[in-house]
């Protein structure tokens, strides 16, 4: 039988590991660190779209996005560190990739590497990270963040830490880097 969250927490409370990540390259952070006390289980929290209802993604105008077609919308957030970052969305609110039907699951596959061929066709790009967090809303979403080549520091899972961490892309650049990806979209497009 798997463990619960209140049996994770009673073996975790004073017991929790610090990762030798002052060893690890990739790591944006120097200095001592220790982890936080893991706070007690609780009941899960309320995500924007819960259940489908008053979903900010689904009542978003096609306007707001970069590119769409029948069943995706592609986005991007303000300029942050990266020179690339997206967000694919589906049409349809679904709120977990369990919830996909079978058709769906596999036009999602189609998308996340024509995605990923957008993102590198801005070129000095090495690595494309596609990344799910389910936390912040309901409605499915996956995030695409470009790894400039030859900052193997901002590699990995850190990826989005660094983001936040760098100055924001200049906004000139910026555009033209959603530019590209739009243009490298666009052949396929059916919006």
């Amino acid at each position: 039988m798997p463990e619960t969250a209140e049996e994770i927490y009673r073996r975790s409370v004073d017991s929790l590991r610090m990762p030798p990540v002052e060893e690890w390259d990739t790591f944006p952070f120097d200095g001592e660190l220790r982890p936080r006390a893991l706070l007690r289980p609780e009941g899960e929290a309320w995500r924007p779209g819960e259940g489908g209802v008053d979903c900010p993604f689904c009542a978003a105008p096609d306007d707001g996005y970069l590119w769409a077609n029948e069943r995706w919308r592609v986005k991007a957030p303000a300029p942050n560190g990266l020179p690339v970052v997206l967000i694919l969305e589906s049409r349809e609110h679904y709120g977990e990739l369990a919830d996909l039907p079978d058709d769906v699951a596999a036009d999602l596959g189609v998308m996340l590497a024509r995605i990923d061929r957008a993102v590198l066709s801005v070129g000095e790009i090495a690595r494309v990270h596609a990344c799910r967090w389910g936390d912040g809303a309901e409605h499915l979403h996956w995030w695409f963040m470009g790894r400039p080549k030859g900052m193997a520091q901002l590699k990995g899972s850190f990826a989005a830490i660094w983001d936040d961490i760098l100055p924001p892309t200049p906004a000139d650049v910026w555009e033209a880097n959603l530019a590209q990806v739009v243009a490298a979209l666009d052949p396929a497009s059916t919006s």
